[in-house]
Order: structure tokens, then C-alpha cells, then sequence
């Protein structure tokens, strides 16, 4: 009997919906759905009408927007792709487009699917899967006490006790949810070592932990620095023009943007506290390097050192000369 033919789903996750491109045949089709439970079925049912057998589904990795319909295309035995948004955007290039809306990039994921066949996804751990959760509803619930506390600067005196009490509500909220996250990861022991383990590198603290523990669930699926490095965006942009630097450097906006935030301040404290982060600091201020490619190489560094210590499963020892540092 015949192998059915494999069609190919590219889809673009946003907030409130997605939109995908069903390859088949060399022919696309283009649809839209709203990004929820409701949604996800009639995707579901979409596939049933065109009599998808066998899929490659690929999604671009955007972080909460499409985790749960990746898990679900991989629960209904699909293979599913979760793929570096790098990956794409440099695909795309390629084919020198000159139209940019939610349809077309369906269709870019689908041809970067078809023709580049990345390899196939596997959901983390439900236990790594709950930390992730959690963490991301405490960044939530900071960056709602960060807006309030600056609305204190600026409006009438009268608001100031609503504020306040706002204020003092997230503060027991983030605290909370701060605990959750404690006790879970001390309910799960492979969790509890890496934690152990990483609480002993200078600058790095229980927020960053959790992010390294739950956002790439501590290196797994990484084959090397390398492309650790690459998920996480930490290559600094400089605007140029021939010989001279036009402006500002930025990091790269390119890779998990959750990560790059939480190691941004744990940088800053490394290179005071760490004494190999502050060795490269040193020495690269000594060149009289930009300072966000200072910031962005010590960023590299750090990750370079918690790779290490999670690697050779032995606390940070500055004296050790790791391979991977």
C-alpha cells in the first residue's frame, strides 16, 4: 500500500490568532484562526475536510502564543517542528520577498519546513512545562507593579492611595507566586539539583534560575554553546556604513526576549561580583569597546558559565578552567 503523501502546515502565531498554509501538492491553502481552544479545533476539523493524514507541521518559536497548539499537533501524533524565528527570517532572505503579511509568512514557514526539514519537536517535561507557567505569570505580575509605581510620578495626589493599594495587592501576589515556584522546584529533585547548582555561580539569582530551568529546561536538546547562544538572541547589532559605526549598538532582537531580559540585569551584577565576567570586562574595556557589546559579551559569557555548570554537574569554581566557559 502507498505512504500518503506528508503535507506541510506552516504556521504564524500571534496573540490573538494564527494563521497557517497548508503545502501540499506545491499548492498552498491559507487560513485564519482565532488563537484559543475554539480555535485550535477548528484547525482540527479544517484538516479533516482537506483529508490530512499525515502532517509536518512547523511554528516559529514565539514563546506562550503557540506552545499549547504545538503540544496539541504533537498529542495527535503530528510531527511538529518548533523551529528559531533566526532560522526563518534568514530563510526568507534567501528568497528576496518583497510582500510582508500574516499569509505570506505561513507560506515562508511551510517552504522553510518543506525544503529544510528541521528536526522533529518534543514537549518538555509537564513538570518543566508548570515552571514556565509560573514564571511567566510572575513577569506578568512585575511588570503590572512597574507600571503602577510609575504612574506614581505623575498623577494627582487623590490617585495615590488607589495606587498604593494596587501596588501592595501585587506585592503579595508576586510573593506568592514566588513561593509556588519554590516549593515546586523542590518537589521535583532533578529541578532541585540544577538549582543547587546554578545558586552557586556569582550573579545569578532565583529569577534567572527559574528562566534557565524552565524557558530551555537547562540546556536539554542543545547539542552545544554554540546554539544555546543563537536561541537566545545575545549577538549584538551595530549600524554600519563602510568603515564606521553608524549609531548606537543593540542586542539582536532575534531569540527568546524573556531570557535576554533576565540575564541582562544578572550581567551587570556578574561583572561586579563574578570574577570572570569582570576579567572580560576588563579587558574589553581596555579596548574601549561599545558598551552594549560589553554588556552583550558578558551576557555570552555568563550563559557560557551556567552551560558549564550544568554540563559537568560541579558548582562554579573559578579556578576550573571549563571547556565550555
Amino acid at each position: 500500500m502507498e505512504k500518503p503523501m506528508t503535507a506541510i502546515l506552516g504556521i504564524d502565531v500571534a496573540k490573538k490568532k494564527f494563521d497557517v498554509a497548508l503545502l501540499r501538492n506545491g499548492k498552498y491553502k491559507s487560513k485564519s484562526f482565532e488563537n484559543k481552544h475554539s480555535g485550535f479545533e477548528s484547525l482540527i476539523d479544517w484538516l479533516n475536510q482537506h483529508e490530512i493524514v499525515t502532517l509536518h507541521a512547523c511554528v516559529e518559536a514565539t514563546g506562550a502564543y503557540g506552545d499549547a497548539l504545538a503540544r496539541l499537533l504533537f498529542e495527535l501524533g503530528h510531527v511538529v517542528s518548533v523551529v528559531n524565528p533566526a532560522r526563518i527570517k534568514a530563510f526568507g532572505e534567501t528568497e528576496l520577498l518583497r510582500t510582508k503579511n500574516d499569509k505570506m509568512d505561513a507560506k515562508l514557514i511551510a517552504r522553510f519546513c518543506e525544503t529544510m526539514k528541521p528536526v522533529q519537536w518534543q514537549p518538555d517535561p509537564p513538570e518543566v512545562e508548570h515552571l514556565r507557567m509560573l514564571g511567566r505569570r510572575r513577569d506578568a505580575l512585575v511588570s503590572m507593579r512597574t507600571q503602577e509605581v510609575n504612574r506614581l510620578e505623575v498623577v494627582d495626589s487623590a490617585v495615590n492611595a488607589s495606587i498604593q493599594k494596587v501596588v501592595a495587592f501585587l506585592d503579595v501576589e508576586i510573593e506568592q507566586i514566588s513561593k509556588l515556584i519554590r516549593e515546586h522546584i523542590n518537589s521535583h529533585p532533578d529541578l532541585q539539583k540544577k538549582r543547587d547548582l546554578l545558586k552557586t555561580i556569582p550573579g545569578v539569582g532565583d529569577v534567572t534560575i527559574e528562566a534557565i530551568l524552565s524557558e530551555i529546561n537547562a540546556f536539554e536538546g542543545f547539542e552545544t554553546i554554540e546554539k544555546v547562544v543563537a536561541y537566545m538572541g545575545l549577538s549584538p547589532k551595530e549600524k554600519t556604513s563602510g568603515s564606521s559605526v553608524k549609531g548606537k549598538s543593540t542586542l539582536c532582537k532575534i531569540g527568546s526576549a524573556r531570557l535576554r531580559k533576565i540575564l541582562y540585569m544578572p550581567s551587570l551584577t556578574a561583572i561586579q561580583y563574578n570574577p570572570l565576567i569582570r576579567a572580560l570586562y576588563n579587558r574589553l574595556k581596555a579596548k574601549s569597546k561599545n558598551g552594549m557589546i560589553i554588556v552583550c559579551a558578558c551576557m555570552k559569557k555568563l550563559v557560557h558559565i551556567i552551560y558549564g555548570v550544568i554540563k559537568n554537574g560541579k558548582p562554579f569554581n573559578p579556578a576550573y578552567n571549563m571547556k565550555t566557559a
